[in-house]
């Protein structure tokens, strides 16, 4: 009787597995391979390859590098004509090369030889604002009944709205008698995305990429291109007198009208993927916006990099969070995504310091913080983006002046610190930390780093490991202030934040360490900055 129930036991053992066996095989089958693969972001204007070379040719030179890392898309932020006064993104020319990064046929050389190695190219559409020098702006100012006209936002009033950068969202136009509004420079003038023309204009410049060959596109600032019906002051939130505009403009309703009109134009029918830049729009929200009935394939939504600011963003209000308010943000997202939808995961980008350095204890071992993070990164559920120089341990860079930096929205919270009673030292202070332009410092190559060899070693883990393609994220010790630990499917890991070592529960003493950046692991016990994975 005994040996029958055993047999039996062992007939349904078996015939769960192989049935769990077959729903991983049909999952990873249906997944699109932009959930399959890792994206790499470059920032042309200091990307140098490693004999110094600029420009497309240099990132078609390092093509076989970024193969090897496992890159299977590479996100280009702007290489369009640009006065450069926001670094490429205030752009003048929707469907051309700046000279300084190439020509048409650098482009269309890096295409090929990286559809050779199965990578595709994604741009960057820049939607929300062009450059004042963009032909359709200097016509729009020219009169108020010219046929661009209303191609931009112009108003006889202002409101007291501060820009992104610092200073008032209004500019005086002479020649037309009137204030056009910018949400970041003036020198980016914001669409009016409520003329039909405008939007046909700009799905037709992202069509025009796509008959090029790109995989993709990443889509800035998208939650401000629809602006209320009024406009209004608000409250002010520093001593200029001025409100955030993000705080009155930010994902207005409406918003997702034009984008399920922009996606049927341009992104449907294609092999592509999508992923917007949404500031403003929380967890809640993300079912509204990918998955089936979304707008994007993926969406950067900001809850995990902005824990140390205020409700303004202000950086001279910094304030301290926690570990479990990181771990929430994740936890968060990720249960929005669970069923319908999908996460880009990512700690670094162009607008944004140094994981290292934002993220990590002050002091930290740079090597190891910088492995502890990359297995996050690298084994959480959803799309993984690594930012430049990021694999190889990055930091922030040692400012010692403001005239070094080159970002004007370092200028413009340089300016507001110093009007909020700051000290230049103090002001200094702030921006060195968060500054841009800490992560569009040159790349220090080095083919013999630790970190680099970190990066591909969980890079071909995730490979080999379906479970960190499809498997479920389920957070485990939530509570703990040390420990970031979850599983994926049979996969556990845990990575240890603290400059401390932190005991483990027991219930981790019957697993097998399958990867530990410390050469000899403690059974129970995670060193300082330890990650750690299991199966």
């Amino acid at each position: 009787m005994r040996r029958k129930i055993l047999v039996v036991l062992f007939v349904l053992v078996s015939a769960f597995n192989v049935s769990y066996a077959a729903e991983q095989i049909k999952e990873e089958d249906s997944m699109k391979w932009w959930q399959n693969t890792i994206v790499y972001q470059i920032y042309p204007k200091t990307f140098r390859d490693v004999e110094g070379n600029k420009g497309l040719r240099a990132i078609t030179n390092t093509l076989d590098y970024l193969r090897d890392l496992g890159v299977g898309a590479i996100w280009i932020t702007p290489f369009y004509p640009s006065p450069m006064v926001d670094n490429g993104y205030d752009i003048s020319d929707y469907t051309g090369i700046d000279e300084q990064y190439g020509s048409m046929k650098d482009f269309e050389e890096l295409i090929a030889e990286a559809d050779k190695r199965g990578i595709k190219i994604v741009m960057d559409l820049v939607f929300n604002h062009s450059s004042d020098q963009h032909e359709w702006f200097l016509e729009s100012k020219q009169s108020r009944d010219n046929p661009k006209a209303d191609w931009y936002i112009w108003r006889e009033a202002t409101t007291n709205w501060r820009t992104i950068f610092g200073g008032s969202t209004w500019t005086w136009n002479e020649d037309r008698q009137q204030y056009y509004l910018h949400t970041f420079a003036r020198e980016q003038p914001d669409l009016n995305w409520a003329n039909p023309e405008v939007r046909q204009a700009l799905y037709d410049a992202a069509n025009f990429w796509l008959d090029k060959g790109v995989g993709g596109f990443r889509i800035d600032a998208i939650t401000y291109i629809k602006k209320p019906a009024e406009f209004l002051d608000g409250t002010p939130d520093g001593k200029d007198g001025l409100i955030n505009v993000h705080l009155m403009t930010a994902n207005t309703p409406g918003i997702l009208d034009y984008l399920h009109e922009f996606k049927q134009k341009v992104f449907d029918g294609r092999d592509i993927f999508t992923v917007g830049e949404a500031n403003g729009v929380s967890a809640d929200e993300l079912p509204l916006w990918v998955g089936r009935d979304g707008v994007f394939d993926m969406l950067f939504e900001f809850s995990h990099t902005t824990l140390a600011y205020n409700e303004s963003e202000s950086w001279c209000y910094p304030r301290k969070w926690t570990l479990t308010e990181l771990k929430q943000a994740f936890r968060n997202s990720q249960e929005a995504t669970k069923i319908n939808g999908w996460y880009p995961v990512y700690f670094e980008n162009h607008d944004r310091p140094r994981s290292i350095n934002y993220f990590m204890p002050e002091g930290a071992d740079k090597i190891k913080a910088a492995k502890a993070l990359a297995t996050i990164l690298l084994t959480m559920r959803g799309t993984p983006f690594i930012y430049q120089g990021e694999e190889l341990g990055m930091t922030n860079a040692d400012w010692k002046s403001i005239y070094e930096i080159n970002d004007i929205q370092s200028i413009g919270q340089y300016n507001f610190a110093l009007n909020e009673g700051f000290t230049p030292e103090e002001a200094l202070k702030f921006v060195s930390f968060f500054t841009r332009d800490n992560a569009r410092t040159p790349i220090k190559w080095d083919n013999a780093s630790p970190v680099l060899a970190w990066y591909k070693t969980l890079a071909k883990l995730r490979r080999e490991n379906p479970d960190l393609i499809t498997g479920d994220y389920d957070e485990i010790l939530r509570d703990s202030e040390e420990i970031f630990a979850y599983t994926r499917g049979n996969i556990t890991v845990a990575v240890n934040f603290s400059v401390n070592e932190v005991n483990l529960p027991e219930s981790f003493a019957d697993k097998a360490i399958i990867l530990s950046s410390e050469e000899t692991p403690k059974k129970l016990t995670l060193a300082p900055l330890e990650a750690r994975i299991y199966k």
